[in-house]
């Protein structure tokens, strides 16, 4: 077999694009971040960043996470992180015109994280928010912030935002990512109020109290109690070591 000739394919880039959600104000926020540089000079779009010669995907968008957020990509295996977030790759876009530029792709990663503080911007951004998911994707137009012009977002990051906020509706129906957007000690209610910002609907307390505590191992008793909520003092948990819920919690219809 002959070697192939590198200078007979045409060169592209790599990129990450973060899709960062957290639960702010009883809502499902992603960071975005206003663009100062052309392509798309003054729109919404998500963190991200191109991807250095001496990195692999996973340590570009820890990279690009840290710079963002000041957050931690954490390991499943180690210690939890008091600054650390979930972070899994989610999907790679590859249309030739998606980035005006020159040939981009981009592989996009999902990050989740408790109640996060107002967003500092970084590199070629000269703003950052943390904005509703239904307002990024909800309005028609785009959106727009303070009495702007409403655009959609730059390049091809609503698909991309979308794609991710769907990946982690679907994936606490099953699995223990909803914790994830909780601190390390929580109670069942704090719980609940993720599941109901994240599907957009309310859920029935006892039900939901019922399935969460049903598999073992689920949700494992802290030792302590929090008045954080109002009223009554609630049991602390903490995320246990079975990571599947079983039977799974299906979304309900809306």
């Amino acid at each position: 077999m002959s070697p192939y000739d590198p200078s007979a394919f045409p060169p592209f880039a790599v990129t990450v694009d973060l899709v960062v959600l957290t639960v702010r104000r009883h809502a499902l926020c992603a960071l975005v971040v206003r663009r100062g540089e052309p392509p798309f000079q003054g729109r919404w779009a998500l963190p991200g960043g191109f991807v250095r010669d001496d990195e692999d995907l996973a340590t570009a968008a820890a990279r690009e996470l840290g710079e963002e957020t000041g957050l931690c990509a954490s390991d499943p295996s180690a210690p939890a992180l008091a600054n650390g977030a979930h972070l899994e790759q989610l999907a790679t876009y590859g249309d030739p015109r998606r980035d005006p530029r020159m040939r981009v792709v981009s592989v996009a990663h999902l990050a989740l994280a408790p109640d996060l503080p107002a967003p500092r911007a970084g590199g070629d951004a000269h703003s950052a928010r943390w904005a509703p998911v239904e307002d990024l994707l909800g309005q028609e137009g785009g959106f727009g912030r303070d009495g702007e012009q409403p655009a959609p977002l730059a390049f091809d990051h609503a698909r991309i935002l979308a794609d991710g906020v769907e990946r982690a509706r679907s994936k606490i129906e099953y699995s223990s990512l909803a914790t994830a957007f909780c601190p390390a000690e929580f109670t069942v209610g704090e719980l609940r109020r993720v599941y109901e910002a994240v599907w957009g609907v309310a859920l029935d307390p006892r039900n939901f109290h019922r399935k969460v505590t049903g598999t073992p191992g689920f949700l494992v008793p802290a030792g302590g109690t929090t008045t954080r909520q109002g009223g009554r003092p609630a049991q602390l948990f903490r995320a246990g070591g079975a990571t599947l819920l079983n039977p799974p919690m299906l979304r309900p219809e809306v």
